[in-house]
C-alpha cells in the first residue's frame, strides 16, 4: 500500500474538502482519503502507485492547485501490531 500526501492550496471550508475528496474517490480505485483545509493537505491511502500526472489533472479540475506531491510506503497499524512477529 502507498500513502500519498498532497500539498493543496485554495481549500478554505469542510465543503472544499469534501469536493477534493469526492474527486479523488471518483478518479482513482483508493482505500481512504481525507483532507484538511486548515493543513492546505490530502492524504490518499491507496493499494497500488496513482498517476501522479492524473492526479494533478483531477485537482486542478476542482478548481485547487496541487502544490506538491510525496508518496511512501504504508503499512496499516492495528491494535494488536505491536504483537505481530517482526519476522513475517
Amino acid at each position: 500500500m502507498v500513502k500519498y500526501t498532497l500539498s493543496i492550496d485554495g481549500m478554505q471550508c469542510g465543503m472544499c474538502e469534501s469536493h477534493i475528496n469526492d474527486s479523488i474517490r471518483g478518479a482513482f480505485p483508493v482505500k481512504k482519503v481525507t483532507s484538511s483545509h486548515s493543513k492546505n493537505q490530502t492524504i490518499i491511502i491507496s493499494e497500488n502507485r496513482l498517476n501522479e500526472e492524473k492526479l494533478k489533472d483531477v485537482i486542478d479540475k476542482t478548481g485547487y492547485s496541487l502544490v506538491s506531491v510525496s508518496s511512501e510506503p504504508y503499512e496499516k497499524k492495528g491494535l494488536f501490531s505491536a504483537f505481530k512477529n517482526k519476522t513475517d
